[in-house]
């Protein structure tokens, strides 16, 4: 009775849907590059809102609760001369990130960690970077609040580089921008940065 076990000998293999294969996928001499859609995370007050505000120049940390994000928002902004529209994605919290991950809407191309300059990594910090590594998703840092007395973005640096975020003058590949939300200065490097980081990844659509 030898036969009997060919069944279990040979189990089919996961079908292609399974796999996560796509059934119909586009000729790649027809895709274009396109624009990264970008998720703004980081500790609570660390003003990721107000950095979105000024990058789109609305205010809408004052109509929200406490100016902390209560749903998720996005927004598309202009880059450069191109005009190509890069597209933030606001979430409530590193909870919300997971959630919309677990749901199968790995919507993000980048994750811009936002860590003020006066604060350094906190908590919900980690956690973004944890999201991101899970997703892996590349992370370009954005040191805020540079305009903050007691603002020392040289020690946010080393904080992050204990958890592989390791900047480029260091022989890293994370890239840095230090910016002010309030003040509006350093949003075109941060930009610049977010481009770099979409040209290194190769998007297409």
């Amino acid at each position: 009775d030898d036969d009997a076990d060919d069944d279990d000998a040979a189990p089919a293999g996961p079908s292609a849907l399974e796999l996560g294969a796509a059934i119909d996928e586009d000729d790649p001499a027809s895709l274009l590059p396109r624009a990264p859609v970008v998720t703004i995370m980081g500790h609570v007050d660390h003003g990721k809102t107000s950095l979105l505000d000024a990058l789109r120049s609305a205010n809408v940390a004052a109509g929200e609760a406490g100016g902390i994000t209560q749903g998720v928002g996005a927004y598309r902004v202009p880059v450069g001369e191109s005009g190509d529209a890069v597209t933030f994605i606001d979430t409530p919290g590193h909870a919300a990130f997971t959630e919309m991950r677990e749901r199968g809407a790995n919507v993000t191309d980048i994750v811009v960690l936002v860590v003020a300059a006066d604060d350094g990594v906190k908590e919900q910090t980690v956690d973004s970077i944890a999201c991101a590594k899970q997703a892996r998703v590349p992370v370009v840092v954005c040191v805020n609040k540079m305009d903050v007395q007691g603002a020392d973005p040289e020690r946010v640096e080393a904080e992050l580089m204990a958890y592989d975020l390791v900047p480029e003058s260091a022989g890293g590949d994370t890239l840095y921008a230090r910016a002010s939300a309030k003040a509006g200065t350093g949003l075109d490097e941060l930009l610049e940065k977010i481009a770099l980081q979409a040209e290194i990844l190769n998007l297409k659509a």
